[in-house]
């Protein structure tokens, strides 16, 4: 098969490689891809919004499947414009994508099927927001943007005036655009975060091994929020009894609560968890693969990628057994100096093999050029150095140590992910 996989950044890498595994894979394609990329696929310079350019692109190769990764171009109607031409795809139409692309279509779909979610009200007004939020009385308060913001769309507010901040921000000055437009006011949850993948059909939910996402900038959980820092798998607190009561309470009926509404979900289904005192309540859905989550999930996936994309678009999930790998898997984030802010372009990237690696773990390039034979940073996030071992603690040595050999001018990253997971782990 010639498969084409839609997107540029570490996520999109780290399904390319998987990708690569499979003997079925005749020949890889990445639109637009990235310098690391192109080590694996053919990247092809088209938008991954190009509806036209992406059909033109299909047909030109003469591709067999697509697989559409990020959210933006899944909400647009990418799988629908393709399917519609009768180009296989995975990932879900532009309707199921709506459980990601609208927080408010998210929080009244569980608030009408009975799935845990935090206590909620929906604002068009900012006044209005403002005025519940101080007859609330208690801080902190979590205000969201309606619509997709590059996971950067929600503000915890710790007071007042942050709270009015944060909706003067979302709201008048609109710094995620029309995403903006509304808010959700939701309460504050607490708990250890998890995030589970789930493969889905439609007719069937298989959830792939968890992980831990650590969302703050800088180490100690402190600084602003950013795509994710870093990764592990899995999460400690993510037990056989929690797995049992999400796939009973969360997983199964967001899929029926889907069918009902007549928008089956057919692709990637991300739950963003927290284990409250009250149980796991939904903090968010993704529709698709998290990043980066996916770099240390289908690093430990044994069961062929594109038997599971075909099963899923086929409707036959129930099918397969997915094997999973018990070695534990770390991934650290090496970002740009001044990320989730401006930050430079352009800057050599030090200690890479010609093929954008390094020994003993796996680079995903997430924000990465490659010009004459030289991978510069392009991007806010650039590397996720990516390791397994036989513990968690030896999967994170692997990460650290490979990240200890890569450099380029400005680069931050953060030295305590897993922490937290190998503390409950103790504990545990």
């Amino acid at each position: 098969m010639k498969i084409l996989v839609i997107g540029s950044g570490g996520r999109e890498h780290a399904i390319v490689r998987k990708l690569k595994e499979s003997p079925r894979v005749e020949k890889l394609y990445c639109a637009p891809g990235n310098g690391g990329i192109s080590c694996d696929a053919e990247c092809v310079p088209v938008n991954a919004m190009d509806k036209e350019g992406m059909l033109a692109l299909v047909k030109k190769e003469q591709i067999d499947f697509v697989f559409v990764a990020p959210d933006d171009p899944l909400a647009a109607g990418m799988v629908d414009h393709l399917e519609a031409a009768g180009i296989p795809c995975f990932g879900p139409c532009a309707a199921a994508a709506q459980i990601e692309a609208s927080k408010v279509f998210s929080k009244n779909l569980m608030k009408k099927y009975g799935i845990p979610t935090a206590e909620y009200e929906v604002f068009s007004a900012p006044e209005k927001a403002m005025e519940y939020i101080e007859g609330l009385g208690k801080y902190p308060v979590v205000i969201k943007a309606d619509g997709l913001a590059l996971g950067k769309g929600v503000i915890i507010a710790g007071n007042r005036e942050e709270a009015r901040d944060a909706l003067r921000t979302i709201m008048e000055d609109k710094i995620f655009g029309a995403s903006g437009s509304e808010v959700v006011v939701e309460e504050f949850l607490t708990g250890p975060e998890v995030s589970v993948l789930a493969f889905t059909d439609g007719k069937a939910m298989c959830p792939m091994v968890s992980s831990m996402d650590h969302k703050r900038a800088c180490d100690g959980d402190k600084g602003p929020n950013t795509g994710g820092m870093g990764t592990v798998s899995p999460n400690p607190y993510y037990t056989e009894e929690v797995a049992k009561e999400c796939m009973e309470k969360i997983f199964l009926p967001t899929m029926n609560a889907m069918n009902a509404e007549g928008r089956k979900f057919k692709g990637c289904l991300y739950f963003g968890l927290m284990l409250t005192p009250d149980g796991p309540k939904v903090i968010e859905y993704n529709s698709r693969f998290g990043d980066p989550e996916t770099q240390v999930v289908l690093p430990r996936l044994q069961t062929d990628l594109v038997e599971i994309i075909t099963a899923v678009r086929e409707e036959r999930l129930s099918e397969l057994d997915l094997q999973w790998s018990p070695e534990p898997c770390a991934c650290v984030v090496m970002a740009s100096g001044g990320y989730p802010g401006s930050y430079p372009k352009g800057i050599e990237i030090h200690g890479l093999t010609e093929n954008g690696q390094a020994a003993d773990a796996t680079v995903y390039h997430a924000g990465t050029k490659l010009e004459n034979g030289k991978f510069t940073t392009s991007g806010g996030r650039v590397l996720g150095v990516t390791a397994k071992g036989e513990s968690l603690e030896k999967a994170l040595q692997n990460a650290y140590a490979a990240v200890e050999t890569i450099a380029f001018e400005g680069a931050m990253y953060r030295k305590d992910i897993g922490k937290r997971a190998l503390e409950a782990g103790a504990a545990g």
